[in-house]
């Protein structure tokens, strides 16, 4: 029985699954969290339930993907590592370089490499990391999975910025959006739930979790996503700002004393959204605790909701309709009083959800009434199974 690894690398921490294949039944799972730092965690999690905890200090890199494999094999999970047949590796930046996911070659990484300066804090370490598991895994099929790659061939009048068009020739100044991954699969997914080609759909997908992202898709193509250059712009997240006049950064570096926009960047990135303007907290679950009682919980929520019916009515604007309205991520799968907050705004459109099926949490499923011109959905995302079956994919493909 071959097995392909699942690997969601960040800078502090490693996520991964893996993979009995063909039958895509995870057979473990877990991270290490905290990497370099005190206290590091490793976490696995067997198909029986039972878990594995170990914490050390500093686990770098390396020793967290050998500790990975290491396990593995004292749990019996693999009897040789030769089982692993392949590795899928998610990266957030592809540029327009890459509108597939590939097999990693060594010219592939040297231009996962080359695209660092599109997202510094990931595609270092994801290059890093492929490094790692070759010579971990050196027979195993090892295969890039890019979070931009859905989005490479969006209609020019969806990512380009209305800038100097020299910018974008020169630098690659353009809107490569993110969450591809999660939204590739859910869109498929929704297409199989609803017995339908995915070519003859017209689909909005809600990726609202910590990051959050909405995703129009005409006909089986991704038209128009609402992250930009970076996963910073679009709609309000749990620490991301989403969407703001670019003159109001150097307005308030003024103000504030700041010299260098890169700290500017970060407050935008991490100090902002749900947080910034609630003051109490990123977490959605938080803000409806106490949205009866604090007015800024409340307005956080309300800003939230509005961005993302203001995205979903312009998409369903741009595709001139919509079949099929699909919530996931963290608060998506969720959070029921977003969902209902959201398809209540957009009632106008023929959206509207069963209030028993909308209670029920993070299940498959319709969520809308019988017989209404717009199917409402919530689809649990899953990443690690795209991965997979890209390896699976490219790996038959060799």
């Amino acid at each position: 029985m071959a097995k392909i690894l699942a690997i969601n690398a960040g800078s502090s921490t490693l996520k991964w699954k893996l993979f009995s294949v063909p039958e895509e039944t995870v057979i473990a799972s877990g991270m290490v969290d905290r990497l370099g730092l005190p206290d590091s965690v490793f976490t696995i999690k067997k198909a029986d339930g039972s878990k594995y905890s170990e914490t050390k200090d500093q686990i770098d890199a390396k020793e967290a993907a050998a500790m990975v494999l290491t396990r593995l094999k004292s749990d019996n999970i693999v009897t040789h590592l030769s089982e692993i047949t392949g590795v899928g590796h998610r990266v957030v930046a592809g540029g327009e370089d890459f509108k597939d996911s590939v097999v990693i070659t060594s010219q592939t990484l040297k231009k996962i490499k080359d695209l660092s300066e599109y997202a510094p804090l990931h595609n270092p370490t994801q290059a890093y990391y492929i490094e790692v598991f070759r010579d971990l895994l050196p027979k195993a099929t090892q295969v890039a999975v890019f979070d931009t790659s859905l989005y490479a061939d969006m209609p020019k009048v969806n990512y380009l910025y209305s800038i100097p068009y020299d910018y974008y020739e020169k630098f690659g100044a353009r809107k490569y959006g993110a969450h591809g991954t999660s939204h590739r699969y859910v869109a498929n997914r929704t297409a199989q739930l609803l017995g339908k080609p995915l070519d003859s759909l017209k689909l909005v997908t809600l990726h609202l979790g910590s990051g959050a992202s909405i995703t129009a898709f005409d006909h089986g193509k991704a038209v128009d996503t609402s992250m930009g250059f970076t996963p910073l712009a679009g709609i309000t997240m749990s620490t991301r700002s989403g969407d703001i006049d670019a003159s109001i950064i150097p307005f308030l570096m003024r103000h504030l004393g700041i010299s260098d926009v890169e700290d500017f960047v970060d407050i935008l990135n991490h100090k902002s959204g749900l947080l910034g303007i609630s003051g109490l907290s990123p977490d959605m679950r938080d803000l409806d605790k106490t949205q009866d009682t604090r007015e800024r919980s409340k307005l956080a929520i309300d800003i939230f909701v509005n961005r993302v019916v203001k995205y979903v009515g312009s998409y369903i604007a741009e595709m001139n309709g919509i079949d099929a309205l699909v919530f996931t991520a963290g608060v998506g799968e969720n959070s029921w009083m977003i969902r209902e907050r959201v398809t209540k705004a957009l009632g106008y459109f023929g959206v509207t959800v069963d209030d028993e099926k909308n209670h029920m949490h993070g299940k498959e499923q319709i969520i809308s009434k019988d017989d209404e011109p717009v199917t409402v959905m919530v689809v649990p995302t899953n990443e690690e199974l795209m991965i997979v079956r890209d390896v699976e994919r490219l790996s038959k493909a060799e």
